[in-house]
């Protein structure tokens, strides 16, 4: 069948022509016009408008019909027309993940964007194309990082805390299940960021998740950041927070002496025992080379409880995270440190860092003025009257 491309004709005029194309398709709805109006008309099309789901072959037709329902839609205001844009995310987000989906995703972009910056409507439309971005696993075409994300929210049309938590929540799992698992862990972090004190127990299970999917996450080294959360400190006294102190500052010793005591917990988070080694592993040689410029083969060895011939295959996996720059020295059975990243940040840290700018800052501040003296001495030079 033809369907109708909806341009030039009035609000009627396009709902009677949607109503005969969702008809033609075996959807309950009248072909006649609704006597209450037009928002009753849009409400009754957009009821059926998923019995065009089923024309996989025809998507560039479905995403003609669909986008009339989005003109339509930006021609009607009041309450009934947020009502409306509710019922028809609804009813999108629930397409298959095919072409049909993609199509769904396109088609509720354009309500996005044309939705005014500070419309109320932007969370319920945007929430709509995460859900629908998940099932399609096309999270890239709406989803750039939490800096873009809060752009799009500011002013008037700034996102309650709730409207923020339920979208993180979501976004997180959505970007978890696309293998995006740095970013999910951004937005966690983020979400985990928008509970105070006083609410931070419901945030127990959210947590839970990050904690764990921090760890799991094998790209993951630096993560002295988490325990400033507070609900992360919440669970102080725990074993979840016991396991996560330790990958933040303790050595292999510690984890192996914890997993023995608590192995039915570890494997009832999901981590991986063996997975869990190699990390502690890393971080136990970053928090050895944090003191050390120059580490014996030897000393590796027992550190980290490896065979002679494993050690230069670990030193490998070591250089390979970028966390720790060194050179090896296969005929010494040494390797040289050049620097290393810190697993904590504590406050002498910081002071070490206040005083390296302090004298940075002042040391520039010698070199301008001796480059002024000398620039002085030069223009002097050459106004000088000739011998």
């Amino acid at each position: 069948m033809n369907v109708p491309v909806f341009i030039d004709i009035s609000l009627e005029e396009q709902a009677e022509e949607l109503r005969s194309y969702f008809k033609s398709l075996g959807a309950e709805i009248s072909a006649e016009r609704s006597d209450k109006g037009i928002e009753d008309d849009l409400h009754k099309i957009i009821g059926v408008c998923d019995a065009c789901f089923k024309d996989t072959a025809n998507a560039g037709q479905i995403e003609e019909v669909l986008n009339g329902i989005v003109s339509m839609l930006a021609l009607v205001t009041g309450e009934k027309s947020e009502n409306l844009i509710v019922a028809f995310c609804e009813k999108l987000t629930k397409a298959p993940s095919n072409i049909i989906g993609m199509t769904c995703l396109k088609v509720l972009w354009s309500l996005y964007q044309s939705l005014d910056n500070e419309s109320p409507m932007r969370f319920h439309v945007y929430h709509a194309l995460v859900t629908l971005a998940g099932s399609t696993k096309q999270i890239d075409r709406i989803y750039k990082d939490m800096e873009t994300l809060k752009s799009q929210f500011t002013g008037k049309g700034t996102l309650t805390n709730e409207q923020m938590q339920k979208l993180l929540k979501l976004l997180h799992e959505v970007l978890r299940e696309c293998k995006r698992s740095e970013d999910a862990s951004q937005v966690m972090i983020e979400l985990l960021g928008t509970y105070t004190t006083e609410n931070a127990s419901q945030a127990r299970e959210e947590t839970h998740k990050c904690i764990v999917a921090s760890l799991a996450d094998p790209n993951t080294f630096l993560l002295d950041h988490l325990l400033q959360l507070k609900p992360v400190k919440f669970l102080e006294g725990e074993l979840i927070h016991d396991l996560l102190k330790i990958f933040v500052s303790e050595k292999l010793e510690a984890y192996q002496k914890f997993y023995e005591n608590h192995r039915e917990f570890v494997h009832n988070l999901g981590l991986k025992h063996e997975d869990n080694l190699t990390k502690m592993k890393l971080l136990t040689f970053m928090q050895l080379a944090e003191t050390k410029s120059e580490i014996k083969f030897g000393e590796i060895q027992q550190h980290m409880q490896i065979g002679e011939l494993e050690v230069e295959e670990f030193l490998i996996d070591v250089l390979k995270t970028k966390l720790v720059r060194a050179k090896i020295d296969q005929g010494n059975q040494v390797i040289h440190v050049s620097s290393t990243m810190h697993r904590t940040f504590t406050k002498e840290h910081w002071h070490k860092l206040h005083t390296l700018l302090t004298n940075w800052r002042s040391n520039l501040h010698t070199v301008r003025e001796q480059v002024g003296h000398l620039a002085k001495a030069q223009i002097d030079l050459m106004h000088q009257p000739p011998a």
